[in-house]
């Protein structure tokens, strides 16, 4: 029996469920949620049906291979349906339940399946971590048992409901679907949902043919087994002949003879085939029943092993949480990670027990983890202002914070001045050059923003007005990838020359460059900052911390391990802390400094989720510390600090 409905649709939106069946007993679903143009979702909704129908209702072979089959036509069919401009985001289920029970499922984008037994839910497609592809890459196949149940979300369920919330949901039968509806329209949610249950397995049998007369079994019997007692004859008269000459086998060569006699002899030829047989299907039983009892105390003594880690697992979390109490971020992030290995290792179990309870672990794993290293996950960030709103292709490169809730965002030509929640008109600085990055002068309005470009050339924004600024170098503006202003000087960042340049601004011009670093390796640097010392951050994550170009001591202590692998970018409050953009995993790394030592020390994460987040380019900090500026492709967020 299969269930559907849906949430109410965006606009823009295509919620839908499609059942099959045909003459095999199988029974197959697609559940769709496309997005894009809405004159053309139909079209496309008609082609996924088309595709499905033929590939696996219509076709013949094995279930599983048909559906490989189809889902890679599906993929070549989004594909160009995203090209095209048509779908802009696809989440899909196509499952096929045989009539043996075999349930074959395969999902694309967000959408997943849950496993509904004995009261307790587990997922049991795939999951993916960050931005989920509209593509097919995963079959997840299995058995269904009577009063098993199985939904298909085209969202995942577990942002909205927890496993026991779905178990119990399901559990109310005819009502299950529209209990799933209501917990995701509480959530603001939008979903095609499917269940599907099923009350025992049903077995397509062929029809039989008509049963054989006493006579001619007793024929047939004897032609198959002719081949198998001859080559048995042929083995016993080997023997027999083999113990003719030994005295201490007399007994065995006599039994042996007369079974051999037996063989030839017209009457009792019969009763010494049904020994022969007998024989044989005792070998075979005993055969049989060693592999049986081997294979059982084998499971028996993986499922004990299984059970047992499952124990260790719970223990370790107990144990993480004492060394966080007292103070060691270290050892406990160390035993969880072994604990999170051993959790993977009882959900790769072939047997498949204590899945549900290692994915329960794997849970209390992750919220353990946050709680050790101080992760604040913040939900759909505020959008302080959305810059497509002004230009709908833009893809933003940078964020230049002027100061009273000003801010410059550029992209690789054009910058946007945003004031409180407002975008103003883009200006174009260069129709030749690209803008590489951007800084403003702190407390000055001499030249409230410097722009560094490509073809060694540096532009100043004062008071609207573009500016191309020259220098005393007669080679002119040393290339970099990184400008930063601070008093009335700015730095340009060299990672090719492994040196910063120093720039002194006189009325109308710059000085030409000083070399600052001195001692600092400065190998693959990718983004500095400036507050007395600069900060060099470098590629994997490392800092070098200069200090009148000499390199000065600098190492994060209680850091989780790699937790700086993927950072990009860098900024620091005035006299505050430090923080590391890592676009990777949508997330901020904040660390303190203390002045007066120059120790530094890991203090929490933010971690921004939500479909609307995009490809994290740059962040700010206002000069409190108070508030987060991040900034994506698209959309300045505004985060506020904890600061205690």
């Amino acid at each position: 029996m299969l269930q559907s409905g849906s949430t109410k649709a965006p606009k823009g939106t295509l919620l839908r469920t499609h059942e099959f069946t045909d003459p095999r007993g199988e029974h197959s679903c697609l559940v769709l949620e496309l997005v894009g143009k809405s004159d053309d979702l139909a079209t496309v909704e008609q082609e996924c049906i088309n595709v499905v129908r033929q590939g696996i209702v219509d076709a013949d072979g094995a279930a599983e291979a048909r559906l490989d089959g189809v889902l890679k036509e599906l993929n070549g069919l989004l594909k160009a349906f995203i090209v095209a401009g048509a779908v802009e985001d696809a989440h899909m289920l196509v499952a096929i339940l045989t009539a043996d029970g075999q349930l074959h499922v395969s999902h694309a984008g967000r959408a997943e399946a849950y496993l509904i037994r004995r009261g307790t839910a587990s997922q049991i497609t795939e999951y993916t971590p960050g931005k989920p592809s509209p593509t097919f890459v995963h079959i997840s196949s299995g058995t269904l048992e009577p009063r098993d149940a199985v939904v298909f979300c085209t969202q995942r369920l577990l942002r909205a409901l927890t496993p026991a919330q779905l178990a119990q949901h399901i559990a109310r039968d005819d009502r299950a679907v529209d209990g799933v509806v209501r917990a995701l329209d509480g959530e603001g949610e939008h979903a095609a949902i499917a269940v599907l249950r099923t009350e025992g397995v049903q077995v397509t049998m062929p029809m039989r043919a008509a049963r054989p007369t006493r006579r001619s079994r007793e024929q047939g019997l004897r032609a198959l087994l002719a081949p198998v007692l001859s080559a048995i004859e042929n083995v016993v008269r080997s023997a027999a002949g083999a113990l003719a000459h030994p005295r201490w086998f007399g007994t065995a060569r006599e039994a042996a003879g007369t079974f051999v006699a037996d063989l030839s002899h017209p009457q009792r030829r019969r009763r010494a085939h049904l020994f022969l047989l007998a024989g044989s299907l005792s070998a075979l039983l005993l055969v049989w029943t060693t592999v049986h009892v081997f294979t059982l105390s084998q499971r028996s003594k993986t499922q004990a092993e299984l059970e047992k880690l499952v124990g260790q697992i719970s223990d370790q979390i107990q144990a993480a949480d004492s060394r966080r109490l007292i103070g060691d971020v270290v050892a406990a992030n160390e035993i969880l990670s072994q604990a999170e290995e051993q959790a993977k290792t009882v959900m790769d179990s072939e047997n498949g027990t204590f899945r549900t309870e290692a994915l329960d672990l794997l849970d209390s794993i992750r919220a353990k983890y946050a709680e050790v290293n101080n992760i604040i996950r913040v939900t759909s960030p505020t959008v302080l202002v959305n810059v497509a709103s002004r230009s709908a292709d833009i893809v933003a490169r940078g964020l230049v914070s002027v100061g009273d809730g000003e801010f410059t965002i550029f992209d690789r030509q054009d910058t946007y001045r945003v004031l409180q929640n407002s975008v103003d008109t883009p200006v174009r600085l260069s129709d030749e050059e690209l803008i590489v990055d951007g800084a403003a002068f702190p407390q000055s309005r001499l030249a409230s923003q410097v722009f560094l470009l490509t073809g060694n050339d540096v532009v100043e924004v004062i008071d609207g007005q573009r500016k191309q600024m020259k220098t005393e170098d007669p080679a002119g503006w040393m290339t970099g990838q990184d400008v930063e202003a601070y008093l009335k000087n700015i730095y340009v960042l060299s990672a090719e020359k492994k040196q910063i340049f120093k720039y002194e601004r006189l009325t109308d011009r710059y000085t030409a460059p000083l070399p600052y670093n001195v001692s600092g390796d400065l190998t693959d640097a990718l983004d500095m900052t400036i507050d007395v010392n600069i900060y060099v951050l470098k590629q994997g994550g490392s800092v070098v911390k200069l200090f009148r170009g000499e390199a000065q001591p600098f190492v994060i202590s209680r850091a989780p391990e790699h937790v700086l692998d993927s950072v990009t970018k860098i900024a620091k409050a005035p006299g505050g802390n430090l923080y590391f953009l890592d676009p990777t995993h949508k997330r901020i790394i904040v660390v303190s400094e203390n002045g007066d030592t120059g120790d530094a020390a890991y203090v929490r994460q933010y971690v921004l989720e939500g479909e609307q987040v995009g490809n994290l380019v740059d962040l700010s900090v206002d000069g409190e510390g108070t508030r987060l500026y991040v900034l994506d492709e698209k959309r300045l967020y505004v985060i506020d600090l904890v600061t205690r």
